[in-house]
């Protein structure tokens, strides 16, 4: 499934979400992931953020497609993280 991942965790933990959430997804923008993943893995990184975050203060927001292509996406201005494909 294509995700997009939105969070809004405390200055304190911030940096460990950061690096948490670029193991599973692409950074785009900050505190904004996007990309294919399973359904297994992202239970798996929706478990671990729960580990860093405070629930009561902090928050993650998922939303989820099927496939890429049923998305349209729009960039107005600079795009902060190219999204680029090495081999």
């Amino acid at each position: 499934m294509y995700v997009i991942l939105v969070y809004d965790i405390g200055e304190k933990r911030v940096g460990k979400m950061l690096k948490l959430c670029r193991q599973y997804l692409n950074w785009i923008q900050n505190s904004v992931f996007e990309g294919d993943i399973t359904e297994v893995k992202l239970k798996e990184l929706q478990q671990r953020a729960k580990s860093i975050m405070k629930v009561e203060e902090d928050s993650i927001i998922v939303f989820k497609s099927r496939d890429l292509k049923w998305l349209e996406k729009e960039i107005v201005g600079k795009e902060k993280n190219e999204l680029t494909n090495f081999l």
